[in-house]
């Protein structure tokens, strides 16, 4: 039996349960696309480690404010706002009440992102522009709110060692080109350099910024890619390690890059993917 068939089918991993750390404690957090998926997920474990949780959506204000309510049963608190992160004014305001009602703001989790696909001879304009508009420009605009923060703030040594943390979610795709998709694949490979400068600029203010990079995840947007055995086995094709990933997987990723844990790494691209970036195709020579 060949690799592929061998283990396409086994389950992912079973994290045992235990009590999380509270490696946030005391912590503010605003995670952008909160309310479904990755974002979802890392508001979760964000919550788990001790840290209050600002949960910002665009649409799905019931699901936004499910999780409102699902993160105070767990002890966090949190709150829901509605900001379309590709727009400056609802930028500002969201983060005023992020810091009216919390006080400051210690990590900002840049997840909102979207895809708007199609033939890179038949893409439109608008195309073009929305996906930039959030996936690189809202990272701009909220990186800068925070970096503000940050800085009239200062560092909070009884909080962290740190004075803010900046995690912007990328993609495999901001190194792996993607037919198809040429304007998700560019604002991703913006993500990386913009965060990159960033994290050059503000290192003085003890502000750390970094990227979490995600392979395939399992999660609803690309259910198509893995909901059945042959979209499975095709999937595995790309993934050295054989599995699907599992959004809490990046959550727990967040919760240590934004933890003093990880105090001295500082302008970093994780991949968290199973090895897509190993390019898999020269597994067996090529």
């Amino acid at each position: 039996m060949d690799i592929e068939n061998r283990y396409q089918h086994l389950p992912s991993p079973v994290m045992p349960k235990v009590p999380p750390q509270k490696l946030l404690l005391g912590q503010k957090a605003l995670v952008t696309g909160a309310s479904s998926g990755i974002g979802r997920a890392i508001a979760v474990a964000l919550a788990d480690a001790g840290a209050d949780v600002v949960i910002n959506y665009s649409s799905g204000e019931e699901k936004a404010r499910i999780l409102v309510a699902e993160l105070a049963e767990r002890g966090a608190r949190a709150i829901a706002v509605r900001a379309d992160v590709g727009d400056e004014s609802q930028v500002e305001a969201m983060f005023r009440r992020t810091i009216d009602e919390f006080g400051t703001v210690d990590i900002v989790v840049n997840n909102a992102g979207l895809q708007q696909d199609a033939p890179f001879h038949e893409m439109t304009l608008a195309q073009w522009n929305r996906v930039m508009n959030v996936n690189l420009t809202g990272q701009f605009l909220c990186s800068r709110a925070a970096v503000r923060e940050f800085r009239r703030r200062g560092v909070r040594p009884e909080v962290s060692c740190s004075a803010g943390k900046i995690l912007c979610i990328s993609s495999v795709h901001e190194v792996i080109p993607w037919a198809g998709h040429v304007n998700y694949a560019a604002s991703k490979g913006g993500v990386m350099l913009m965060m990159k400068s960033i994290a050059q600029e503000v290192a003085p203010y003890r502000i750390r910024v970094n990227s979490i990079c995600p392979g395939a995840i399992r999660t609803p947007i690309n259910m198509e890619a893995w909901d059945t055995p042959k979209a499975y086995g095709e999937l595995m094709k790309l993934i050295p390690y054989k599995r699907i990933g599992e959004a809490d997987e990046i959550g727990r990723a967040a919760v240590w890059l934004a933890s003093d844990y990880a105090d001295y790494v500082h302008g970093i691209s994780l991949f968290v993917d199973g090895g897509m970036t190993l390019y898999p195709g020269f597994e067996t020579g090529g």
